[in-house]
């Protein structure tokens, strides 16, 4: 499976203290080097930038070939170069979090899934409590629209009434 994630979410799953759950769910994840020079930005927070400096081993830093010239003028280098990479090397699913940002990938037949559909996976392999960890993101200054969080706290529990 190839996974490539924008800063966003392995933004927030660092400053989560769980970054690893990307590789517990997909082994292996690729960012682009955009990606990595605006984590290890002066501006981001330690602990991400302490992460950039000296990212896991599952962790495969790529730089895309070409970029996109079609997508929307309004993406930051690091999305215009995760979309491109997503479209070059044809990967299963890009890391997003911003709908804008999602809709210019999916708009180009690239799977998407953002950092709330890593959290729920986690919480249904039972590695976290989604209900906190989305708290924590608010408390962090992520955005979340209601709509996303109940229904990912809806398909958890409809997982668990499943497995009882």
């Amino acid at each position: 499976m190839i996974v490539i994630a924008d800063t966003s979410p392995l933004n927030y799953l660092v400053r989560l203290g769980r970054p690893e759950i990307l590789a517990d769910l997909f082994g292996r994840v690729i960012i682009p080097g955009a990606v990595l020079a605006e984590l290890s930005h002066p501006e981001a927070p330690t602990e991400v930038r302490a992460f950039a400096l000296s990212p896991p081993p599952w962790i495969e830093v790529v730089r895309a070939e070409t970029i996109d010239a079609t997508l929307p003028d309004t993406l930051g280098a690091g999305e215009r170069e995760a979309i491109s990479l997503a479209l070059a090397l044809r990967a299963d699913i890009l890391l997003i979090d911003e709908r804008a940002r999602r809709d210019a990938a999916t708009a180009r037949d690239v799977g998407v899934a953002g950092a709330v559909a890593v959290l729920l996976q986690a919480a249904l392999s039972g590695w976290l409590d989604l209900r906190d960890a989305i708290g924590r993101r608010r408390g962090m200054g992520f955005r979340l629209s209601d709509d996303v969080e109940r229904a990912a706290l809806a398909r958890l529990e409809e997982a668990n009434r499943s497995a009882n």
